[in-house]
C-alpha cells in the first residue's frame, strides 16, 4: 500500500502508526536558575545535556552534572529504555536512555511505547530519512528549526511485528558497531600520527642516517606568498556551480587537503586576471581571513584551480624548505603557538603577509631529510585517508539499508 505521509510503499503486512496514539511524549523542563540545584553529592540525581552525549553514540551511559532531588519536580524524569530528542540544534536526534535522570528543556522524551515498538527499532525508525522529512516538512516556511511534543506526535512510521522489528534493529547494530569501531581507529590513528608529526618537525626525533644542526629560516623571507588583493571577494553571480576553474575558499578546507566536490567555480576571465594565484600541484594553501591558519597541500589537482581573497598561496623560493615539509610544520604545535602568541589574548580574524615575516623556524639542513619526515608522515595520511573513504562507504551502506529495512523493501523474515 501507499501512504500519503511517507510517500513511500510498505509491505500489506505492516501498519503506519502516527507515533503520539501509541507512546507518551513530553517536554523536560528546567529548575531555575539551574546553578542553586547542581550539586556533587552521589545523592544527586543525573542532569542530562547534549554535552553529555558523543556524535556516534546511541546510548546515554552517564552526565558530568547532577542536580538535587528537589530539582526533580521541577524539571522532567526519565528512566532507562527511555529514548530522548534533542528539540533543538540538530533537532531531531534520539538517545536510548542507559540511565536515569532529569532533562531539561531542549529535550523530548518518549515513554511507553512497548505495546507496538521495540526499542532499537523506534531509535532507527526516529533517525530514518523517512522520519526527518517529515520535520523539515513541518518546519517549512519557518526560519526556526525546532521539533515540540505536538510535532513529534504527528510523526507517521511503519510499523512491522516486534518479531520483525527485532530482527531489523539487530543488523542495523550490527553495522553501527563496525562504524563505531572504524572511527575510534581513525582517532587512534590521527593521535598517532599527531604525536609522530610533533617529534619529527621539530627535531625532537631524527631520523637514522641524518644530523647536522637545523637552520633557522623566515617563513615570509623564503617564500613567496600570494593572496587575492587585485579584486576582492567575487560578486553572489560569479560563483559558479560549474565553470572553467575551481574557486577555492577558506570553507573548502578539510584534513590537510581541498574538498573539489564542495568547491564553487569562476570563469576563465576571472582565472586569467591574476595568475598570481592560480593554483598548482604542489603549492601550499593558508587561510588569511575567517578561521585563520587553516592548511591544505595540493596533490591531487585535476583542473584549472584560482583562489578567493582569504586564501594565501605559498611557494618556496629559496631550496631552504620543501612546500611539503612545510605543510606538516604549519599542521603542527609550532605554527598553533605562533597564532597564539600573534592574537596574544585577542581574537585575530584576518593574517597578514607582515604577520607572518615573525614566524621564524627551524628545518633540517637538507631538502632530503625534509621529504624522508614527509614521506612518512605522508603514508601516515593515505593510511587515514583510506580508513575515512571506507568509513563513508559504510554509512553509506547503512543509509541505504535503513531506506530497505525500515521500508520493508528487503525482508529479514
Amino acid at each position: 500500500m501507499v501512504n500519503e505521509i511517507l510517500k513511500t510503499d510498505i509491505p500489506d503486512d505492516w501498519s503506519v502508526i502516527t507515533l503520539g496514539n501509541y507512546a507518551q511524549i513530553f517536554r523536560g523542563g528546567s529548575p531555575r536558575p539551574i546553578q542553586a540545584f547542581l550539586t556533587t553529592s552521589d545523592k544527586g540525581v543525573n542532569w542530562i545535556k547534549i554535552g553529555d552525549v558523543g556524535e556516534e553514540d546511541k546510548f546515554i551511559k552517564s552526565t558530568e552534572e547532577k542536580i538535587v532531588p528537589e530539582g526533580v519536580s521541577r524539571s522532567r524524569m526519565v528512566f532507562r529504555g527511555d529514548l530522548i530528542l534533542s528539540n533543538s540544534m540538530s533537532y531531531g536526534r534520539p538517545y536510548i536512555m542507559n540511565i536515569e535522570g532529569c532533562i531539561h528543556d531542549g529535550w523530548l522524551v518518549i515513554q511507553k511505547y512497548d505495546r507496538v515498538f521495540d526499542r532499537d527499532y523506534l531509535y532507527y525508525a526516529l533517525s530514518s530519512g523517512l522520519t526527518m522529512k517529515q520535520y523539515v516538512a513541518m518546519a517549512a516556511g519557518s526560519s526556526v528549526q525546532n521539533l515540540n511534543k505536538e510535532k513529534v506526535s504527528k510523526i507517521v512510521l511503519p510499523c512491522p511485528r516486534i518479531s520483525e522489528q527485532k530482527s531489523i534493529a539487530e543488523v542495523l547494530s550490527d553495522i553501527d558497531t563496525l562504524i563505531i569501531d572504524l572511527k575510534k581507529l581513525i582517532r587512534k590513528k590521527k593521535d598517532i600520527r599527531q604525536g609522530t608529526m610533533q617529534m619529527l618537525v621539530t627535531g625532537k626525533k631524527r631520523l637514522d642516517g641524518f644530523s647536522g644542526d637545523w637552520v633557522k629560516i623566515n617563513l615570509a623571507k623564503n617564500s613567496r606568498l600570494k593572496a587575492r588583493i587585485g579584486w576582492q571577494g567575487l560578486t553572489t553571480a560569479e560563483y559558479l556551480d560549474e565553470g572553467y576553474s575551481y574557486l577555492i575558499t577558506g570553507t573548502d578546507f578539510k584534513d590537510g587537503r581541498i574538498n573539489w566536490n564542495g568547491c564553487h567555480y569562476v570563469n576563465y576571465d576571472r582565472y586569467v586576471q591574476d595568475p598570481n594565484i592560480q593554483v598548482s600541484n604542489g603549492d601550499l594553501l593558508l587561510t588569511k581571513d575567517g578561521t585563520i591558519g587553516k592548511v591544505a597541500y595540493i596533490s591531487d589537482l585535476n583542473r584549472p584551480a584560482t583562489l578567493n581573497s582569504g586564501v594565501f598561496v605559498v611557494k618556496p623560493i629559496t631550496d631552504a624548505y620543501t612546500a611539503h615539509f612545510m605543510f606538516y610544520v604549519l599542521e603542527s604545535s609550532v605554527f598553533k603557538e605562533f597564532l597564539q602568541q600573534l592574537s596574544a589574548g585577542s581574537t585575530i580574524n584576518h593574517l597578514y603577509q607582515k604577520d607572518l615575516v615573525k614566524f621564524d623556524l627551524y628545518v633540517p639542513p637538507t631538502t632530503e631529510e625534509q621529504e624522508a619526515i614527509t614521506g612518512i608522515l605522508c603514508d601516515m595520511d593515505l593510511d587515514i585517508y583510506k580508513l575515512e573513504e571506507k568509513l563513508s562507504k559504510y554509512q553509506k551502506i547503512k543509509q541505504g539499508m535503513m531506506d530497505e529495512l525500515l521500508t520493508g523493501k528487503v525482508r529479514l523474515v
